[in-house]
């Protein structure tokens, strides 16, 4: 494995090289757990599951490699169902410009 290099920017942001994420599975939107190591120098970065319920996406029907909108939604627990109802919801609201008129 070779040493790679990312500058720590003034916000403390630095990007995992692709390799990187390539190779142990990090993607988009993933939720990720830093620990430091007892050396004082060094950091563990881990991959979170941050649900008891959460439905492991291999169930879900893969039609032509792609999943159906219908299919995700359709493999959540109601509670997350109801969530992502809610979410949506809002979203749609705030977008039409009708959000405001529900408190006035």
């Amino acid at each position: 494995m070779r040493k790679m290099y990312r500058v720590l920017g003034k916000r403390g942001r630095v990007t995992i090289p692709f390799e990187i994420r390539e190779r142990v599975g990090f993607g988009y939107n993933d939720v990720l757990s830093f620990t430091e190591a007892s050396d004082g120098r060094t950091v563990i970065v881990r991959r979170e599951k941050i649900c008891d319920d959460c439905i492991d996406i291999e169930t879900i029907p893969i039609k032509d490699d792609k999943v159906t909108l219908f299919d995700f939604l359709n493999s959540l627990s109601p509670a997350q169902q109801k969530a992502a109802l809610i979410h949506l919801t809002v979203n749609w609201a705030e977008s039409q410009g009708k959000w405001r008129n529900l408190y006035e």
